[in-house]
């Protein structure tokens, strides 16, 4: 397996590999990590490390992979808490009485596509498989977030609305905030019909022609991760705050699941972040 990256780097490769922002790791109060699809026990078309518990695999195995990444990545198993995605753009605040949520303690809510806190002790986990994560931290007020932006969530602006919760709950200032984006199917890859290009194109305010390319045939190819770039910055987080991930999920699915290079047979990723205690 080759792995190449310049924004992004490769950890544990040769035991429970994850990946982490080199940007995002210069922050001293936090830990953050991206799974891979490598490292864990699933069996069959969810090998090895599949991080989802409602795709058909033995939630077992699914609990065994969590406690392996987090001991790889150095996160707390019992203080992990998760997302109930669906492609919308609810934004949860979560804090530590919210702990186990979604993995070893029920869900207790739908429709979760985002998650913040300013609590150390809780760990937030969002899942993937092509979409776009979306990692905030607010290095004045010490607040994160994580969010899972699809098309449909992208669209909805979910990185927007992470921001506005963040100012209104914990007083962050947008300027403050660090931001990286991805890794997630790339333009390279992505091709959307006309009715999905549409809802891009009707987005005027951000320059639709830097993230949304005519192929012909009514065909296109879409730059999920330019799209969300440009709503952060309107959404006032600095441009030079922001890191995009040069890792196109569909071109390393080696490495990492990808939706459409497995057809849809395949397993889940999760981003992961906490404040240090």
């Amino acid at each position: 397996m080759q792995f190449s990256s310049n924004t992004m780097r490769l950890n544990n490769a040769d035991t429970v590999p994850y990946l982490t922002y080199n940007s995002l790791s210069e922050i001293k109060f936090i830990n953050h990590a991206f799974s891979t699809r490598l490292g864990g026990v699933s069996e069959g078309i969810f090998s090895s490390m599949n991080m989802a518990f409602n795709r058909g695999d033995d939630p077992d195995r699914v609990s065994e992979n969590y406690k392996r990444i987090c001991n790889s990545a150095g996160f707390e198993f019992e203080s992990l808490t998760a997302s109930a995605q669906d492609h919308h753009t609810y934004v949860r605040a979560v804090t530590k009485a919210d702990r186990g949520v979604g993995i070893y303690k029920p869900r207790d809510m739908e429709s979760v596509d985002a998650l913040i806190t300013n609590e150390s002790g809780v760990t937030l986990v969002t899942y993937y498989a092509d979409c776009t994560p979306l990692f905030f931290v607010d290095v004045n007020k010490k607040a994160i977030g994580l969010a899972h932006a699809g098309w449909r969530g992208t669209v909805g602006r979910i990185g927007e609305k992470v921001v506005e919760k963040m100012t209104a709950l914990y007083g962050t200032d947008p300027a403050d905030i660090v931001a990286a984006i991805g890794p997630a199917i790339s333009v390279c890859c992505y091709e959307v019909d006309t009715p999905c290009a549409e809802r891009f194109l009707a987005m005027t305010d951000l320059e639709t022609d830097k993230f949304v390319f005519p192929k012909g045939g009514e065909k296109f190819m879409l730059n999920l991760l330019e799209c969300n770039r440009r709503i952060l910055i309107s959404a006032g987080v600095k441009p030079e705050n922001i890191t995009l991930s040069d890792l196109c999920t569909n071109c390393n699915s080696d490495l990492l699941w990808s939706h459409r290079a497995t057809k849809g047979d395949r397993g889940t990723m999760s981003a992961f972040m906490c404040i240090k205690a």
